[in-house]
């Protein structure tokens, strides 16, 4: 039988938490079937053991194959689902309605091409990782539809921060149209290739749905040097496709790092072993914006001196 659902998850080292989401996926009540496709790139932690018996289709790469975009279309091409839902290893699908909910904007509207699940964090969460989290769109419980009735007029029109907003699309938990990702599959990207696939089905006439009530458990509370790194890397790729810049001067820098310092001083105010990384990351976040801010400017100012015809 042709599936219903081909869930699609990305894996590395993910022995930990695979357990639970499988048992997740096992448990849902749907209209019809589903197929697991898991793609890993390098597990030495059992993973691949544990997946082999119970996904029915494990594709194996290098680590160094592996990108956000490129990745995932591998898997989704193998894919026989006209819905297939994107998974990160250690999201914990609530409920089981979660794939009914979650894919219920593409069932009601043949123009949804995707629609991504709400994120609360999990029960251990730090307050830093809780306050960030509730900031985003993803934690709201307001459903959402965005689209282009303008074109790209109205895309022109917005700031760049409003233009983010408009394109919020989130691969931790999220479901694409099959047939539309045939026309517009994911770009090679080192990150945010949700917010990529996003921006082009809006500007090819589609919409972007948010589903409040397909919920997921997602949260990280990683260190200071992997979130400077990511968020670098992030705000190049904002740049490159919204023209965010949220910290350009070295002034709006020192201010942001000074008002995060207090900040996050006062959400951990009663937790002392988490100062240290509070204080940490009150560097690193605002010091990755704005050097992947400034890095993709400079890329682009390159770009716009290039002589007429040069690639």
């Amino acid at each position: 039988m042709t599936p219903k659902y081909s869930v699609v998850i990305p894996t590395r080292n993910g022995a930990a938490t695979l357990p639970a989401l499988l048992d997740a996926l096992r448990s849902q009540r749907t209209a019809g079937t589903l197929e697991i496709i898991a793609v890993d790139s390098g597990s030495t932690d059992g993973t691949i053991e544990l997946l082999q018996p119970q996904v029915h289709t494990l594709i194996r790469i290098s680590p160094q194959e592996f990108n956000h975009g490129l990745t995932r279309n591998l898997a989704v091409a193998r894919a026989r689902g006209e819905f297939v839902v994107l998974l990160v290893q250690d999201a914990l699908p609530v409920g089981n309605m979660f794939l009914e909910s979650l894919s219920s904007p593409l069932v009601l509207d043949g123009k949804v091409a995707g629609s991504f699940a709400r994120q609360q964090p999990r029960p251990e969460a730090s307050a830093i990782t809780r306050h960030y989290l509730s900031n985003w769109i993803a934690s709201t419980a307001d459903p959402r539809t965005s689209a282009l009735a303008e074109g790209q007029a109205q895309i022109d029109a917005m700031t760049p921060m409003a233009r983010l907003m408009f394109c919020a699309f989130d691969n931790v938990a999220s479901c694409i149209r099959r047939s539309i990702w045939e026309q517009q599959p994911f770009k090679s990207t080192p990150i945010a290739e949700d917010l990529a696939w996003s921006l082009d089905v809006l500007r090819a006439g589609y919409s972007i749905a948010f589903a409040p009530n397909a919920l997921v458990i997602h949260s990280h509370d990683r260190g200071a040097v992997y979130e400077y790194r990511r968020t670098r890397v992030l705000h190049e790729q904002l740049f490159e496709l919204f023209g965010l810049q949220t910290i350009p001067a070295m002034p709006a820098l020192i201010r942001a790092i000074a008002t995060s310092s207090l900040s996050h001083a006062r959400l951990e105010l009663r937790s002392p072993r988490q100062w240290a990384r509070a204080l940490t990351l009150a560097v690193a976040w605002p010091l990755g914006q704005y050097v992947g801010g400034r890095r993709a400017v400079r890329r682009d100012s390159s770009r716009t001196r290039l002589p007429p015809g040069t690639v």
